[in-house]
């Protein structure tokens, strides 16, 4: 999928990466298959998973029933650092998402100081073959990520971290805005008190939530976030983000929570 919708990261292989996803962290079963359908239903085009979360195959049967087609779907999934084959942590990926590739693959974590830049050249590998198109890490430090550029001459294209207002950091942004790195934030919501005075201020100023206001601040940022949700309501709450926007004040202001 490619576009030049302002809501989407372009990455180097040319496609576009929804800004705004749908997270699967602790939702397994009919539960999942349930969220990421009514995710689907509602206009997600990106959905987000991980082997250890034990649910691609969830995922990937929504997908595949949902109707919409493969290529309108931003599919991301990740392995872990521990995997002892991680080629075949990726067939078993593919095949339990039901897709012949993977729009994103990561390395979920990291141990340690390990860089794990012989895995990395796995997923650089997997991307050669064409069975993945863009790779990236998640939960690395920016000197972790200038370690494996180092180590083997490929810089990861996106890393997934935990983030929130509470937790802004504008070095890290500035961080990885200066290497051309995508940054993911995932937690957004689990991070935040809905009770605060400036989110509870915003979010009356433009007639919608405080977790509204949450999501769309991270956009606003140039930042993806991944919501997780099974309630099909509160699903279609976290997408209905795109019909405001934060004036520069307010996004200050909500970048001032980390502070507090």
């Amino acid at each position: 999928m490619t576009t030049s919708d302002p809501l989407s990261a372009s990455l180097p292989s040319g496609a576009a990466m929804p800004l705004l996803g749908f997270g699967t962290w602790q939702i397994t079963g009919d539960e999942c298959y349930d969220a990421v359908r009514a995710a689907l239903d509602v206009g997600y085009r990106h959905l987000d998973t991980a082997m250890v979360y034990r649910n691609e195959e969830e995922v990937g049967r929504a997908l595949a029933d949902s109707g919409v087609p493969r290529d309108e779907v931003f599919v991301t999934t990740k392995v872990p650092p521990n995997a002892d084959d991680p080629r075949k942590v990726l067939e078993a990926s593919l095949e339990k998402l039901r897709t012949d590739h993977l729009d994103l693959w990561l390395i979920h974590w990291t141990e340690n100081e390990s860089i794990h830049e012989d895995l990395w050249r796995v997923l650089l590998e997997a991307q050669q073959a064409g069975t993945v198109r863009d790779v990236g890490v998640s939960n690395y430090s920016l000197d972790q990520i200038d370690r494996l550029t180092e180590a083997t001459g490929t810089q990861p294209t996106v890393n997934q971290i935990e983030w929130a207002p509470t937790l802004y950091d504008a070095e890290v942004e500035r961080g990885h805005d200066k290497r051309g790195i995508v940054l993911e934030g995932y937690s957004a919501l689990k991070n935040s008190d809905f009770d605060d005075p400036v989110l509870r201020e915003v979010a009356a100023t433009h007639g919608v939530t405080p977790a509204q206001v949450v999501l769309r601040w991270h956009l606003d940022h140039g930042v993806v976030v991944i919501p997780k949700s099974v309630n099909a309501d509160r699903i279609a709450a976290n997408f209905a983000i795109t019909d405001f926007s934060l004036s520069p004040d307010e996004v200050a202001r909500i970048d001032g929570l980390a502070a507090g």
